[in-house]
């Protein structure tokens, strides 16, 4: 099995462990939730570094403190139709691919991918994560072991 490359925009199935958790001590993510890739950078080891951001159905209780992700971009990435937003307040920091992606309902072990975000939408949130991570208002929550 190959892992396709972790770019940018890619939204990936992965077992995501909150900041809250990962403070009270858990190691796993308590559910699997699509996560949109922010950053992907290559390390001097020839690894790559991937930054990846959640995806809820919670409505944020500051709107700074995600992006809603539009419905037809929702549809396209075979996502429900219920209301969903980027959090841009913390991350997911593992190298790539990682033990904790994992494989979409019903596509077997092909695939972890629903698809890419529009690059607009992309950038929004890109930009407002980096500016939350330089302002220190931003958590990283490191993977892999």
């Amino acid at each position: 099995m190959s892992w396709p490359d972790p770019r940018p925009g890619l939204v990936i199935r992965y077992s995501y462990l909150w900041r809250r958790e990962a403070d009270a001590g858990r190691e796993e993510g308590v559910k699997d939730r699509p996560c949109a890739i922010v950053l992907a950078l290559e390390t001097a080891a020839g690894e790559t570094t991937v930054y990846a951001l959640p995806i809820t159905h919670s409505p944020p209780s500051n709107p700074e403190d995600a992006v809603e992700l539009p419905q037809p971009t929702k549809a396209r990435l075979g996502l429900d139709s219920d209301r969903s937003w980027i959090v841009i307040t913390e991350a997911n920091v593992f190298i790539w691919p990682g033990p904790d992606l994992r494989f979409l309902a019903g596509q077997g072990p092909e695939s972890s991918v629903h698809g890419m975000l529009p690059p607009a939408l992309l950038s929004i949130v890109k930009d407002r994560f980096l500016a939350r991570a330089r302002a220190r208002r931003a958590s990283a929550v490191k993977r892999t072991e």
